[in-house]
């Protein structure tokens, strides 16, 4: 068993640091105060081929796996662009998993290059004010008529949806009163976003503000059967093969932001003097630090276990979500105590330690709160009764 980064993991990550580095703490600063999509970055990104990490050499990507997708979502989001730079390019990653593996070669051939090479950004369509977690529940319809969609209803907490030009849309094709399992009757799309027939309301929020997060009105919005993914009724179990990817990456970037902040941390605990010596050489410093440290190393093993196991196939729904859960508490606990090493300093903006703290909430609740992942645990793997 060998734990070390091979060399092609090794130039990933070198290559993507470079790049990063040309976005420095003043560049997303500016945007956690400012707003706006990141385009430069993403651009940036784009240029140099990334966007396509996962997606097959034909269509224009890379063809490499999630473990190589994790390396570079970690570097993106320790070299100080945090889940501001992560989340620009975090749906490019993982998001047309589903197309890759359900869609049909004309598809594939069609909706794939715009996204490998930057011309297209996309939004994912699932989350509903009423259901949440519930994704069984959703109320959005999709009705089909004729060669076309038409679909009505309202999804919530959609990154990115001011600047996406497509949408990979989970909607209700068979209402759930005539479907034998909750998990049928739900569908698939990968649709031109029509902001004619969708409304796009920005949510404010405490953090990360380069990253729209929004809610969607659909009135009649039509999607042309030929974008429908895979067969009718069967779009949550394709959606199953992008949540998993999705939880290690999100592990990732938590782990890269946590270790960001503990670096700065230890940085200023070094060189700030109070009574006469630097504060670091305090246990009561140096402990919680030290145990960050040891926490996210742990969360790293368990997120590069993840990735391991998706790529090699196997079943990896326990080791995504454990992955999830360590790294968003681990990344958590490591911004939380960035900010009270610095003291009061903590507090400024100009130490950009704050604005960590307030983008590790992203991953320590989305895309699954850690209270549910722990039922997950409790059921599917230690086999309890279902609490839910």
């Amino acid at each position: 068993m060998d734990f070390a980064l091979n060399p092609q993991q090794e130039s990933i990550r070198d290559a993507i640091l470079k790049i990063c580095a040309r976005f420095d703490d003043t560049y997303w600063l500016e945007k956690d105060r400012t707003g706006g999509f990141p385009h430069e970055f993403y651009d940036a990104m784009a240029q140099a081929g990334w966007l396509g990490i996962c997606i097959p050499e034909e269509f224009g990507g890379s063809g490499l796996g999630i473990m190589e997708a994790a390396i570079m979502m970690r570097a993106i989001s320790e070299s100080g662009a945090g889940m501001s730079g992560a989340s620009a390019i975090h749906m490019n990653v993982f998001g047309l998993n589903p197309v890759v593996v359900f869609g049909n070669d004309a598809q594939r051939a069609r909706m794939l290059p715009g996204i490998v090479e930057g011309r297209e950004k996309a939004c994912f369509g699932v989350t509903e004010p009423n259901t949440g977690l519930n994704t069984t529940q959703l109320k959005t319809r999709a009705v089909r008529k004729g060669d076309k969609y038409i679909v009505n209803g309202q999804k919530v907490w959609i990154s990115t949806a001011q600047v996406a030009h497509k949408i990979l849309l989970l909607a209700r094709t068979t209402p759930l009163e005539e479907v034998k399992n909750p998990t049928h009757g739900l569908s698939l799309f990968y649709a031109d976003f029509d902001r004619e027939r969708v409304k796009v309301h920005e949510i404010e929020k405490m953090g990360r503000k380069a990253i729209d997060s929004n809610e969607l009105f659909f009135a009649d919005f039509e999607i042309p059967v030929e974008d429908r993914i895979g067969e009718e009724g069967r779009g949550f179990e394709y959606i199953l093969h992008g949540m998993n990817p999705e939880r290690v990456l999100i592990a990732a970037e938590a782990v890269g932001l946590g270790k960001l902040a503990l670096d700065r941390a230890a940085a200023y605990a070094k060189q700030r003097i109070v009574f006469n010596r630097p504060i670091g050489q305090n246990q009561a410093i140096q402990h919680p630090l030290a145990k960050n440290w040891i926490d996210l190393e742990a969360a790293w093993l368990m997120t590069m276990s993840a990735a391991w196991q998706y790529d090699q196939g196997l079943p990896c729904g326990p080791a995504a979500n454990a992955a999830k859960y360590l790294a968003g508490e681990a990344g958590f606990d490591a911004c939380q105590q960035a900010v009270m090493t610095h003291g009061g300093f903590g507090y400024a903006k100009e130490y950009h330690v704050e604005r960590y703290l307030r983008e590790v909430m992203i991953p320590r609740i989305a895309p699954i709160s850690p209270q549910l992942i722990l039922s997950f645990i409790g059921e599917k793997v230690l086999g309890l009764p279902k609490s839910y």
